[in-house]
């Protein structure tokens, strides 16, 4: 049976900030909806407190002023000879570079703008299914950076251990085992936040001859990400996550493989020449696999917000998410019941997310209850992650906090309290069983 209140009224319990409150830390950058208020269930209103960041990030003031300030340019991209069509292949193509330089990618690196992370990976696993190969996968990946290798008859699904050290042996001795083109790794658990090492990882692929492909979703944001210097060869996130609103991504990458395989979707942009008879010759670089007119200001807003990440520098990025994490951390290990999620034992460099349960109530409760009482956002459920969910020992889901540039202090404060109170009333019995 699951827990739920018996009742909306405030119980006093002990404020969980107090016994780690520290310096006040200020939200590093303005996002859209920073002031945004909700109703609770007294009829009041409060402050939205957003910790689901890594689900969709809020958009930068600074990109949603620049999406204003495309709007009246916009139109058509490539092929177009009038000046707004022109303006806006520049501003197009010149996202492109942005994001390149953003990722230090190479020169001759494609930059396919997609929908998502999720697309991006479907379409290097169409040119994986075209030209054929195995691919190495660990068994705690987001469903994005699984369900479409697993559709390959020649995906192999490693088990992560519980160190990361072990995890990486167990990849070298998959990949020494027998021959693969590529493995494919998340850089930052959605689940727990906890991050691999892509170097090392990138070198263990190569020493093995095979590519590496690394599903930056939940990392672009929080740390800064070198192609070259990480030894990447395909590196793929969406702009949701990067505080550029919905329904762009990007895959960066090496040229050959794209080139290779036919387009991921046939139609106008990707042709060069198409014959009365059917035939067709396709173009090849981005535009091969980028058919149809594309979300120019999704493309655009993620430039954006690439440059306003660079601007604010990613040292002072670190600084501000390492405060409030161990802000959060503390909180969250001083109450009784709440059982942080981890997968490895041996790593503590985490992006800004806290996975954790509450003993005595459901996933569901915790959030609905923060949500209607509080007017916090959290996640629950089990992230598209069902099989670490399980391996974790939640196949129901858990809970899931993640914040980012525009948290600060008192987010997390309010969050704890609120757990707090959550937390007082199952010791106190100020629960009841529910009917469902």
């Amino acid at each position: 049976m699951t827990a739920v209140l018996s009742s909306p009224a405030v119980l006093s319990g002990p404020a969980v900030s107090d016994s780690v409150a520290g310096p006040f830390i200020p939200a590093l950058a303005e996002v859209v909806g920073c002031d945004e208020r909700v109703r609770v269930l007294d009829g009041s209103s409060v402050r939205y407190a957003n910790f689901d960041y890594a689900a969709s990030a809020p958009a930068l003031r600074a990109v949603a002023d620049g999406l204003l300030d495309a709007l009246p340019q916009y139109a058509s991209v490539h092929r177009g000879a009038g000046a707004l069509s022109q303006i806006t292949t520049h501003r197009y193509e010149q996202a492109r570079e942005t994001v390149r330089r953003f990722v230090r990618a190479r020169t001759d690196d494609h930059v396919v703008f997609t929908r998502n992370t999720t697309d991006s990976i479907n379409l290097l696993a169409h040119c994986l299914a075209e030209r054929g190969g195995d691919i190495v996968v660990l068994d705690i990946e987001h469903h994005a950076n699984l369900l479409p290798w697993q559709r390959l008859s020649g995906t192999r699904v490693v088990t992560a251990c519980g160190t990361v050290e072990d995890t990486l042996a167990a990849l070298d001795a998959e990949l020494a085992s027998k021959p693969a083109a590529l493995l494919a790794i998340t850089a930052a658990s959605n689940v727990t936040g906890e991050v691999l090492p892509i170097s090392r990882l990138a070198s263990i692929a190569h020493r093995h001859g095979a590519r590496i492909l690394v599903d930056g979703a939940q990392l672009v944001a929080h740390q800064p990400i070198s192609v070259v210097s990480h030894g990447i060869d395909y590196l793929v996130f969406s702009g949701h996550k990067l505080y550029a609103p919905f329904g762009a991504g990007v895959l960066v990458g090496r040229g050959d493989w794209l080139d290779e395989a036919s387009p991921y979707l046939a139609g106008g942009g990707a042709s060069a020449e198409v014959g009365a008879d059917g035939a067709a010759h396709w173009h090849s670089g981005p535009a091969r696999h980028e058919a149809g007119s594309p979300n120019v200001l999704g493309a655009v807003s993620i430039a954006d917000a690439c440059t306003a990440l660079a601007g604010i520098g990613f040292e002072h990025i670190g600084h501000h998410e390492h405060a409030l994490r161990e802000r959060l951390d503390a909180g969250l290990a001083a109450l009784d019941g709440v059982r942080p999620l981890r997968i490895f034992a041996d790593t503590d460099n985490r992006v800004g997310i806290a996975g954790f349960a509450v003993d005595g109530f459901s996933a569901r409760t915790v959030a609905c209850y923060l949500a209607d009482h509080h007017g916090i956002g959290v996640r629950d459920g089990r992230f598209c992650a069902h099989p670490l969910l399980a391996r974790l020992g939640y196949p129901d889901g858990a809970v899931r906090a993640s914040f980012g540039l525009g948290t600060d202090a008192d987010d997390v404060d309010r969050l704890l309290n609120a757990l707090s109170e959550l937390v007082s009333r199952r010791d106190t019995g100020r629960v009841e069983e529910s009917l469902g």
